[in-house]
């Protein structure tokens, strides 16, 4: 089958994946989501959700690893976080049903062996031994443990306390404030630090007073930064560990908590499960545009109309006005179409880029594109590097800098600065400086990066660095063609093409046809690199994807805190990029 070929197959797939004009995609069911969202709705009490938490509970049993354990995914290996929460939604909602309390046996043996036993301090100890110094899933992990009765006698002895009265801070204090959990956690700083200080108040009298005198407050703010459909961030684990927390600390009528079940409740999939967000449709759209301008312009791929509806769908989801979760200014893209999503580096950088592969020309696109760019520049860290929410947050990882966001960026400013004037101008020029710094600093010894958002189970570590180093050196092939950065990327991919011609995470590490996908489009595009590094490539491409028939997803994705997830339109988006940059190489003079 000759590239062409592939990408004609392969293209013809992905477009066939719209839904009204744009892309929408697919999350996996998460194991995670669906047992904080089983002891959520259990805890509420509410006799009308008896059906879903025992739903769930079958989901659960009918998807449990054969070792007792449970992944994120369907097809993740086991860890601990997820193994504790279902095992403990089983025992505390499952009581009564025989599939849920079987499935809590084979799930207590495997705690058993991995972390020493079944006792509060073993559990603790390996719930935050996986996440060290961030609390941002830690607390709450064990605040379900906690309610769910699995911590013995004195269960709130071993959830920390979460310092919930900087809430009732100006939002620009944060960064200067020890807040123990990432950006993106307020609601859960809130609810599970008020449900800790309820069940277990500070002996410290000022520290106590200052609490109690905060509550309310931090309360309010948690129902200001709520969205109309009552899912923070449109995430289950995110949701229902606030409604959980809120019932727990007698706010069970509260309005929050109410607009927290009826999302719950929403979210619920007709098997049962939940997924960990509702979508990334901005996400998928926007790399669904771009890959497909890997092969040749947009234009020739779809008809005006189409662009028209796409550029118009993608024009209606840039912010515009203060965001009030973060604080963000007006201009950027969140990865959904749905009130809870928060305006980010890694979208906007892909709506930018969409917009000017789509009708860069137009003055309405142009200053949609100057907006966007403005908010990128403002979020870039002193280091040169971009986080993904807010500027400045780098005491956690998951606020820091990070490659993949960064070279997101850099694409961004490339592609648009010929267009640009004046002082936006030179702002993107000091960015993109600023940036390329950070990148060589960020870059390892071997010559790879490392992503934030992506992993690979197979790996040490978790870390993904074939995702990292392939988006990286995609931007550096535009931005410093001839460096000595974008050389060591290109020889770190080159060493890590496995015999069979495919990509892992890295090493030894399974192929799958994202990770094939990525490291393909990065190495097409340059000339330094040999043709039968690229031909192995693509053999690999058209058997892991059967010719461009079958496109199953693997679990390579981050959504927070290291919870896995797939997204099946993941392999359509990757492999239509590769095999677009192989056909242009080919084309080349």
């Amino acid at each position: 089958m000759t590239a062409d070929a592939l990408l004609e197959q392969l293209r013809s797939r992905l477009l066939a994946e719209r839904l009204n004009g744009h892309w929408i995609g697919g999350l996996a069911s998460s194991a995670l989501s669906t047992a904080v969202a089983v002891v959520a709705l259990h805890r509420a009490g509410n006799l009308c959700d008896r059906e879903a938490v025992l739903s769930g509970l079958h989901w659960l049993a009918e998807h449990q690893n054969p070792d007792g354990s449970w992944g994120d995914t369907v097809i993740s290996i086991g860890n601990i976080s997820t193994t504790v929460l279902a095992w403990a939604a089983c025992g505390y909602a499952g009581r009564t049903d025989a599939d849920a309390r079987a499935a809590e046996v084979r799930a207590a043996a495997w705690i058993t062996t991995r972390a020493g036993g079944l006792e509060p301090q073993q559990l603790v100890t390996a719930i935050e031994q996986r996440y060290g110094d961030d609390r941002t899933f830690a607390v709450p992990i064990l605040t379900l443990c906690a309610i769910a009765g699995r911590l013995g006698r004195d269960p709130w002895r071993w959830v920390r306390p979460l310092p919930f009265e900087f809430a009732a801070f100006p939002r620009a204090w944060f960064r200067f404030l020890d807040l123990q959990v990432v950006s993106y956690a307020l609601p859960a700083l809130i609810a599970v630090g008020q449900v800790r200080f309820h069940r277990r108040t500070p002996r410290n009298p000022f520290a106590f007073l200052v609490r109690w005198l905060t509550r309310p407050r931090t309360l309010r703010r948690l129902r200001g930064i709520q969205p109309s459909s009552g899912g923070y961030l449109e995430a289950v684990p995110l949701t229902g560990f606030v409604v959980m927390s809120l019932v727990d600390g007698g706010n069970a009528s509260h309005q929050v908590t109410e607009k927290g079940l009826a999302f719950l409740r929403h979210s619920r999939r007709a098997d049962g499960s939940w997924p960990i967000d509702e979508n990334l449709a901005t996400w998928v759209t926007t790399l669904s545009v771009n890959a497909l301008a890997a092969g040749g312009p947009v234009s020739s791929q779809m008809e005006a109309a189409e662009r028209e509806r796409v550029l118009r769908w993608l024009l209606d989801q840039q912010g515009k006005r203060v965001h009030p979760y973060t604080g963000a200014a007006p201009g950027a893209w969140a990865w959904t179409d749905l009130p809870g999503g928060v305006p980010d580096a890694d979208d906007t950088a892909g709506a930018l880029i969409a917009l000017h592969h789509l009708a860069p020309e137009r003055d309405e696109v142009r200053r949609a594109a100057e907006a966007g760019l403005a908010w990128l520049c403002g979020v870039q860290n002193r280091d040169g590097g971009i986080p993904t929410f807010c500027r400045g947050w780098g005491a956690l990882e998951f606020d820091r800098s990070a490659p993949d966001l960064t070279a997101h960026a850099l694409l961004a400013f490339h592609h648009w600065r010929p267009l640009l004037r004046g002082v936006l101008a030179s702002q993107i020029d000091r960015a993109q400086k600023k940036a390329l710094r950070y990148l060589h600093r960020s870059q390892r010894t071997d010559g790879s990066w490392v992503p934030l958002w992506f992993g690979n189970q197979h790996v040490d570590g978790d870390r993904n660095p074939t995702y990292a180093t392939a988006r990286v050196v995609s931007a550096l092939a535009l931005a410093e063609p001839t460096g000595e950065a974008r050389r060591r990327g290109e020889a770190w991919l080159v060493s890590n093409q496995r015999l069979d011609g495919g990509w892992g995470g890295g090493g030894a590490s399974p192929a799958s046809i994202e990770e094939t996908g990525l490291a393909l489009e990065a190495l097409a595009q340059s000339i330094a690199i040999s043709a039968s590094v690229v031909e192995r490539g693509l053999a690999a491409l058209q058997r892991l994807t059967n010719a461009g028939t079958t496109l199953t997803p693997a679990p390579i994705g981050f959504y927070f805190a290291k919870l896995w997830y797939f997204e099946r339109l993941y392999p359509f988006i990757f492999a239509t990029a590769a095999a677009g940059r192989i056909v242009a190489r080919a084309s080349r003079p």
